[in-house]
């Protein structure tokens, strides 16, 4: 199935993505596409209606993040060796864990807004994992039972806040907008390997990003499993799980986002998103 919410920010309604691309309302059916609608008792029930039988949504409605009430927004960073070594960053010996906050979620064809002041915005196309059955301590052969399923995020990332300013990279990571997720959460059942998933990402057309979740040098069983023992996983926690090379900072001199600009991204199999650039508002 592919789940999605529509509407307009903040009242956003659950919705089916039916087989010829239009989007059915749930609203009868489940509250939203968060928390106990993730459960797998929940996304059977689901499974099981016929989309036909649903109400469409209107044909202009906003697509919003696939997600709502997210609890826990989670990344691991330089998950990708050759994204470490265009960052000049060791490969390392265990997952890079960091958060955004949730306030950052945003839609996948929502404006994106640079920051007041910020010269360095960067773009990373990821897989996001979102978390069905919650638990903690989850060893990696319990992990992919604990999956709902897999949504597109673009790890939004202002590098002077990150990197050059001290600290942890939660400052550089999570403004407002700097989290945009869907179009539509894919679930398990329709993903057969989340391991070989093409993957990229374009700025006005030019393809920064072109590579595959094959390379991650953590999978995502690996990093459910280690994740889990540092925290409870709960449902509707969404884990980004690194980028491929490509990055604005690893070019040769670094190229950043600027207004005017639209950045387009994708996952086989996920769907594709699109912001338009916007100055600082």
């Amino acid at each position: 199935m592919k789940l999605l919410r529509f509407g307009e920010k903040g009242a956003e309604r659950p919705g089916l993505l039916d087989e010829d691309g239009r989007v059915r309302d749930l609203s009868a059916h489940v509250p939203d596409i968060a928390g106990p609608a993730l459960l797998p008792d929940t996304l059977a029930r689901l499974a099981r209606l016929v989309p036909g039988h649903l109400p469409l949504a209107p044909v202009d409605a906003r697509i919003g993040p696939c997600v709502g009430s997210v609890g826990k927004f989670i990344c691991i960073g330089l998950n990708y060796r050759d994204h470490a070594a265009e960052t000049d960053s060791p490969i390392p010996e265990e997952p890079v864990i960091f958060n955004k906050w949730t306030s950052a979620i945003a839609g996948p064809y929502d404006d994106l807004c640079i920051p007041p002041g910020s010269t360095k915005t960067d773009w990373e196309v990821e897989l996001g994992v979102v978390i069905g059955k919650g638990g903690r301590a989850m060893a990696e052969r319990e992990a992919r039972a604990h999956i709902a399923g897999y949504c597109v995020v673009n790890d939004l990332s202002e590098r002077e806040w990150q990197l050059e300013r001290g600290g942890t990279w939660d400052k550089g990571k999570g403004y407002d907008g700097f989290g945009p997720i869907g179009p539509w959460l894919v679930t398990t059942d329709d993903i057969e390997d989340p391991q070989t998933l093409p993957m990229w990402l374009e700025v006005d057309g030019h393809r920064y990003q072109n590579g595959n979740t094959r390379t991650m040098i953590f999978g995502v069983d690996t990093i459910v499993s280690y994740c889990s023992r540092f925290m409870s996983l709960q449902p509707g926690d969404i884990i980004s799980t690194g980028t491929p090379p490509g990055v604005g900072l690893g070019q040769r001199p670094p190229v950043y986002l600027r207004p005017g600009q639209t950045v387009r991204l994708g996952i086989e199999g996920l769907g594709i998103q699109q912001q338009y650039v916007r100055g600082a508002a």
